[in-house]
């Protein structure tokens, strides 16, 4: 586990990541050492195979408050090959999050607005508490709102009428937007946010290391599949996959016998590393 005076706290339970931005007295605020810390975090998820999914949080009573104000200003003037340098840094992680084949469970416990935003939004599962608050901030501090993924993200999720809504006025949505656009899957109280969190990746994990490593795969063809068929080519091929391994004998049993599936794929995968 991360050090709790660690901009990032990374605590391992079993097959799960539970993973919390830690500088609640800034909102969670995105610094230099958190976005490397992110970065090489998520980088890093590619290879490990024991690791099934992640849940991401925020400390205090926010999740993120995007980019630290005070480190952006600081970077304000300098060379543009230098301001491209520091972009593609933070803009890495959403592709990180994508690119990892864990399925990213977000507790949005507040408002995540700007690189927050994106945060949320490159994960694969999102609940909020009534505190939520999301909004593209980039706008309305003299940037386009086009950044770090949210013009990829979000007209896909919600349309491009209401993204561009959205986007071109900087304002937020809240748990009713929220909920009636689909950009969060349910709202529940604070204190039941981490139990809410359990419940998901009990579920989760309920499903045989491969065939929830393939699902997030496909999933995220299928948003840019050029066709139907292109999209069920990937799913035969899935599914040829995951019908070859004892796991899914053993999901068949368990199934039949009425128990919780004891799969060994995640066990199996890449051992010698």
């Amino acid at each position: 586990m991360t050090n709790s005076t660690s901009p990032l706290i990374v605590e391992e339970r079993g097959a799960a990541l539970h993973v919390t931005l830690n500088r609640p007295e800034r909102l969670n605020a995105m610094d230099p050492v958190l976005v490397t810390e992110l970065r090489d975090l998520f980088t890093s998820l590619y290879w490990r195979h024991d690791l099934r999914a992640v849940v991401l949080t925020g400390a205090g009573r926010g999740f993120c408050a995007g980019l630290d104000i005070v480190d952006a200003d600081r970077a304000a003037g300098n060379d543009v090959g230098e301001v491209l340098i520091a972009q593609r840094r933070i803009s890495e992680i959403v592709i990180a999050m994508r690119r990892c084949p864990q399925p990213i469970v977000a507790l949005i416990n507040g408002p995540a607005s700007g690189g927050g935003f994106a945060l949320a939004l490159a994960a694969d599962i999102r609940v909020a508490t009534p505190a939520l608050k999301m909004n593209a901030a980039f706008i309305r501090l003299g940037l386009s709102a086009c950044d770090i993924g949210v013009s990829y993200f979000l007209p896909r999720m919600v349309g491009s009428s209401v993204a561009a809504d959205y986007m071109l006025t900087g304002r937020s949505f809240d748990t009713d937007a929220a909920l009636r656009h689909g950009l969060v899957s349910r709202i529940v109280e604070q204190e039941d946010l981490a139990a809410t969190g359990d419940e998901i990746l009990d579920s989760l994990l309920h499903a045989t290391p491969l065939g929830l490593r393939l699902t997030k795969e496909a999933l995220n063809f299928a948003i840019d599949a050029p066709g139907l068929e292109a999209a069920v080519a990937m799913e035969d091929r899935n599914q040829a996959l995951t019908a070859q391994g004892p796991d899914f004998a053993e999901g068949i049993a368990a199934f039949r016998e009425k128990r919780k599936p004891k799969f060994a794929g995640s066990r199996r995968a890449f051992a010698t590393e």
